[in-house]
């Protein structure tokens, strides 16, 4: 080496072109309110109850290991799982939340140039996660009434289509597909494509035509149900998710999974919250009442709102959102704008959706005037 030091500031390392194309995921504004007026948070989907009974002392008796790994395979929480939907416990992966299991979901199915089809607007995270792994992301929009176009995703399937991601009920419209037309949609799709059935929602959905893709998944090897503890279950701090799909995909899931990935605390605190299942339909009943509600209180002002499955509402306002999320603000509740699109609103606690409510009616007002 010369006395000299002949180095030079460069570029710096090569990174990925997909990164100059990768979306920003964007999560729920946190609530701020101003001096003396409550803070509301209801941009994220989130459910306002604490844990359910015994899950916290479940979760601070698993802190005291946090100096040890968690148990890599989930083998405790898998068993559970297993037990609670009947299936073989060869058909369960768990991951960090359902956004984890579905980010390995696009590793084991889809390269560079490999094509993922999903609705449009459906959940955010679907064309980041494709883009992220090299896949191209093929948006179909939805039809009319904030529903999937399941005439129009089929045809979007081509010979490079790897994987369909099916939000039922959807995220941010609400809207959930029938059985009837989930079914020809299933049988339909090439059985080397495997369809995703996104049922992050499934415990808030009461439309009895609604099927439970886990009776679905069953005898279709290329069907796979996506759940997570983050919304019904009220663990979305803790990120466990999972799936369940016949073996060769879920041992792929295993496979791919970031290793210790799920805590040992998320995984107790998970087979808890299983085992309250009491408490929770008692819970989900509350949020579902207190949905059925809003829409009322909404259909009453004169909003037009789309039936919904999930816990939140939906409002298509176009170049209006990002007014109405502002004036949402200003009374004390965060919620989630799609700008030039809609918004969508958790249910929140009854406080919460009263500060909405009148938010809402003062803005139609406005508009009126």
């Amino acid at each position: 080496m010369s006395g000299t030091d002949d180095r030079r500031p460069g570029p710096g390392p090569r990174l990925r072109e997909t990164l100059r194309r990768l979306p920003v995921y964007v999560p729920g504004k946190p609530a701020r309110g101003a001096d003396g007026v409550p803070a509301f948070k209801l941009s994220s989907n989130e459910n306002p109850y604490p844990p359910l009974p015994g899950v916290l002392d479940v979760a601070v008796a698993a802190a005291v290991g946090f100096n040890r790994y968690p148990d890599m395979a989930c083998d405790g929480l898998v068993a559970e799982l297993a037990g609670r939907f009947d299936v073989p416990e060869s058909h369960v992966a768990v991951g960090t939340g359902s956004v984890g299991v579905a980010q390995s979901l696009i590793q084991i199915t889809a390269g560079p140039g490999d094509e993922v089809v999903f609705a449009w607007r459906s959940f955010e995270a679907y064309p980041y996660l494709a883009l992220m792994n090299g896949a191209v992301p093929v948006q179909v929009p939805l039809r009319e009434d904030e529903s999937h176009d399941l005439d129009a995703m089929l045809a979007a399937v081509t010979d490079r289509t790897r994987l369909v991601f099916v939000c039922n009920p959807n995220n941010p419209t609400g809207r959930a597909l029938r059985r009837g037309e989930l079914e020809r949609f299933l049988d339909a799709v090439p059985a080397d494509v495997l369809v995703v059935l996104d049922e992050a929602y499934r415990e808030f959905v009461r439309d009895p035509e609604v099927p439970d893709g886990i009776g679905l998944y069953r005898d279709r090897p290329n069907v796979c149900v996506l759940r997570t503890f983050s919304k019904a279950y009220g663990l979305a701090g803790l990120r466990v998710g999972f799936a369940l799909a016949h073996e060769p995909v879920a041992t792929a899931l295993r496979q791919t999974a970031v290793p210790f990935g799920v805590s040992q605390l998320a995984q107790d605190a998970a087979i808890a919250s299983l085992r309250a299942e009491e408490a929770l339909l008692v819970r989900v009943a509350a949020l579902v009442a207190e949905r059925e509600r809003v829409v009322a209180a909404l259909t009453a002002q004169g909003w037009t709102v789309p039936d919904t499955q999930a816990n939140f509402v939906w409002l298509r306002l176009g170049g209006r959102t990002t007014d109405f999320a502002e004036a949402c603000a200003e009374a004390g509740v965060t919620v989630r704008p799609f700008a030039g699109e809609g918004l969508r609103v958790s249910i929140g606690e009854t406080e919460a959706n009263d500060l909405f409510l009148r938010a809402a009616e003062r803005f139609r007002e406005e508009l009126a005037d």
